[in-house]
């Protein structure tokens, strides 16, 4: 089943390209699976209330915290897939 890495980095570098429209939630879907594919859970505290953007990345991952790496980068490569076609679509 494993994605390969090079699918993996591909996809990374589109969701790069993905328009100033996609949602903050999506960023937030697309930061957290990043995370776990490449790093694994989460291995910070939470940041604090007063760091909104840190402490929404951090959640984001920590809401995939389960997922195995070839998980993470599958459901990745999914979801950039998804919101580069609905960009296309929107274009």
């Amino acid at each position: 089943m494993g994605m390969s890495q090079e699918e993996f980095e591909e996809h990374a570098a589109k969701a790069k390209t993905l328009p100033e429209t996609t949602t903050n939630e999506n960023l937030l879907i697309l930061y957290g699976l990043y995370k776990q594919a490449t790093v694994g859970p989460v291995n910070t505290s939470r940041p604090g209330m007063f760091n909104m953007r840190d402490r929404a990345k951090w959640d984001a991952w920590k809401a995939v915290e389960g997922k195995s790496k070839d998980e993470a980068m599958s459901d990745y490569i999914t979801k950039v897939k998804q919101l580069k076609e609905e960009a296309a679509a929107s274009a």
